[in-house]
């Protein structure tokens, strides 16, 4: 069993900061990738960055720059670097493990920019 827990989400002002985490726990260590995934009100879930068991990195054009996802092996963790936050940022962020062939998502976290 696979449990993902997302921490820091909250609200930032336009230009602002904030680091979310993805606490992971269970079996993960045969993972194929790991990323983060927002979804903004009305809207479809969509990939913002992903690291690939290989290590490569991708990220969505729209946070190149500006988001750097990485990981802890030691404790487990997955962050998001989220840095110059744009109102077009916010909503709800949901880590992701896929392992195995298996989709695991956490709970979600939200992230609220104001203009």
């Amino acid at each position: 069993q696979v449990q993902l827990v997302e921490t820091g989400g909250g609200l930032v002002q336009a230009g602002g900061s904030l680091r979310l985490s993805c606490a992971a726990s269970g079996s993960i260590f045969s993972y194929n990738a790991m990323a983060w995934y927002r979804q903004a009100p009305g809207k479809q879930r969509e990939l913002v960055a992903q690291i690939v068991s290989g290590g490569s990195i991708n990220y969505q054009d729209s946070v190149k720059g500006r988001f750097t996802i990485s990981r802890d092996n030691a404790k487990n963790t997955m962050y998001l670097q989220m840095n110059s936050l744009k109102p077009e940022d916010t909503g709800v962020y949901y880590c992701n493990y896929i392992i195995l062939g298996h989709f695991y998502w956490g709970q979600g976290t939200q992230v609220t920019v104001s203009s």
